[in-house]
């Protein structure tokens, strides 16, 4: 189908941008890589009457050292952090999650920035953003703000993000090599099903898991069940706490049971994958 007609703008720096969205407010659409935003034009299921395209604002698409963190422009593609090699040192989490998203059209174009404000709850970032404890920093007309990652998803394609707001970069303090991402894809799409992603760091972990609740969330039951008390053999038992006081979801692609007992078993299999790499 062809979108409703809409008028285009393309601003050359972020406040030209935030301005524009402050001008046309809800009316207004930001687009970065365009692969959730365009199909939903094309069917009609969104029709903003102003386009935003952020594409060309070099200062979003950076991968830099700052201040003891590695800060991620929201412009980054999923293929330039799959082969960054700042993030393969410091933080291969992401390389990792980044090699299973899609086809190489799709990380040669998709932006990480544009995925987490989506927020599809079959997403792979949002796992990992939270398994880091990343800091989200967003522009707006009254300046930038810091969001935590696991504060910054609020339902199923719902962020905390303001109608006026450009998530701006996502920082991250590097971690050990001690890291790991499961995933069970869609066939048809490469989305998750349920993914998992792990960060094993001072004999703790920290877990996010996506594609079984409308939103991303830290497995807590799982990690307070290691805490002070992680090896091999307690994986496990613990795993199996991986879908604790969620409501998981159920499809096309999976019942409500079948993605609690992927979340269980995909949990123990990275959590073994990781420590095998500390």
């Amino acid at each position: 189908m062809i979108p409703a007609p809409f008028d285009y703008h393309r601003p050359g720096t972020l406040n030209e941008a935030v301005a524009l969205l402050a001008r046309h407010g809800e009316d207004a659409k930001v687009l970065a890589g365009g692969h959730s935003l365009l199909p939903a034009m094309k069917l009609r299921l969104a029709q903003p009457k102003v386009l935003v395209d952020i594409g060309r604002i070099g200062d979003l698409r950076t991968i830099r050292e700052q201040d003891g963190k590695i800060a991620i422009g929201a412009l980054s593609t999923h293929g330039e952090i799959e082969s960054s090699l700042l993030l393969r040192q410091s933080c291969p989490l992401l390389p990792e999650v980044a090699a299973t998203i899609g086809d190489a059209q799709v990380r040669n174009r998709g932006t990480i920035g544009g995925s987490l404000a989506h927020a599809d709850p079959a997403a792979d970032w949002p796992a990992a953003i939270v398994a880091l404890d990343a800091e989200i920093e967003v522009a707006g007309p009254k300046g930038s703000r810091t969001i935590p990652a696991q504060a910054f998803f609020v339902d199923m394609l719902q962020t905390v993000l303001g109608p006026n707001e450009i998530l701006k970069e996502i920082r991250v303090t590097p971690t050990p090599r001690s890291v790991a991402y499961e995933k069970f894809a869609q066939k048809a799409s490469g989305f998750a099903v349920c993914g998992v992603a792990v960060v094993v760091e001072n004999s703790a972990a920290r877990i996010g898991i996506t594609g079984v609740a409308p939103k991303a969330y830290r497995a807590a039951a799982v990690e307070a069940a290691l805490r002070g008390k992680f090896s091999a053999s307690q994986i496990p038992s613990a795993a199996d706490k991986a879908a604790a006081g969620v409501e998981p979801l159920g499809d096309i692609h999976a019942s409500p049971e079948y993605r609690a007992h992927l979340a269980k078993v995909l949990t123990r299999r990275a959590l073994q994958r990781a420590l095998s790499r500390g």
